[in-house]
């Protein structure tokens, strides 16, 4: 048995062509503000990447690149002087931040209809309701993979191991209002592996290379791999072990080329949300 590649690739270049599209049918261009804190070299190739998403598809890319000694009632300032801006229609504030600065109170300050990343309150409570809003936009990649390939989700037992704000709680939500019937794990979460082996559906979003193991896996489930880690050797690897979990399971996301294209798809269709 060999899984089906959830080519994440494919399906996010399909996305920005249509998208493309429905940018160019627009009043004007969606403008798009990023703003970074002093950007590691992760940070920088992640705000390279969306600059290049957006010269392709016809947005404007803002950048507000500020100094890593920032205090953050200018940090706040900053955000809340781009929403205030009527030609900005989405902010992103790059996370983490520095050490010193207070992520939840600059996030307070990106109007809840320009967060494109999904990352407000407001968005949040949306999210939980069941609501219209901006998702994240890493957990929305992972469900357009799931529906682009038409793996169901009604009725089928996902576990989504890892709990954090910005993608397992909230891609434990979305596939919740898809009607599976959800568990979360986490670091603290006994006989893992034997809760893994119970569901249709494992997301894997720890950031713990290799912890998702074959043996984890019952045969044909389907695997969606979040994390992305620099292994020893420089390569980027994903926290399923890939090369054993492939022939176990029924579909699969590689890393590199599986969620993280989806991320910058969805965060475009954000966009376009946002500036209409």
């Amino acid at each position: 048995m060999s899984a089906i590649i959830l080519d994440g690739r494919s399906v996010a270049k399909a996305i920005r062509s249509a998208l493309r599209a429905e940018i160019a049918a627009l009043p004007r261009p969606p403008h798009l503000a990023v703003v970074q804190v002093a950007g590691d070299a992760a940070s920088d190739r992640y705000v390279r990447s969306i600059r290049s998403m957006c010269e392709e598809v016809g947005a404007v890319f803002v950048s507000r690149a500020l100094p890593g000694d920032i205090a953050q009632a200018a940090l706040e300032a900053t955000l809340a002087a781009l929403s205030a801006d009527a030609s900005i229609d989405g902010i992103i504030l790059q996370l983490p931040l520095p050490v010193g600065l207070h992520a939840d109170a600059a996030i307070a300050q990106i109007d809840p209809h320009k967060d494109v990343d999904g990352v407000t309150p407001q968005s949040a409570g949306l999210l939980m309701l069941g609501q219209p809003g901006l998702r994240p936009n890493t957990p929305a990649g992972g469900m357009a993979l799931l529906k682009h390939y038409t793996i169901p989700i009604a009725g089928r037992r996902a576990v989504v191991v890892g709990r954090s704000p910005i993608v397992g709680r909230p891609m434990a939500l979305l596939l919740l209002h898809e009607h599976a019937t959800v568990t979360i794990a986490h670091s603290r979460t006994p006989n893992l592996a034997a809760i893994v082996r119970e569901a249709e559906i494992v997301i894997a979003a720890v950031g713990k290379p290799g912890l998702i193991t074959a043996d984890m896996i019952q045969p044909g489930a389907t695997v969606i791999d979040f994390g992305i880690n620099v292994a020893a050797s420089g390569t980027i690897v994903g926290d399923v072990d890939y090369a054993g979990v492939v022939a176990i399971a029924g579909a699969i996301t590689p890393v590199p080329g599986g969620t993280g294209p989806m991320t910058n798809a969805m965060l475009l269709q954000n966009l376009i949300e946002a500036a209409k």
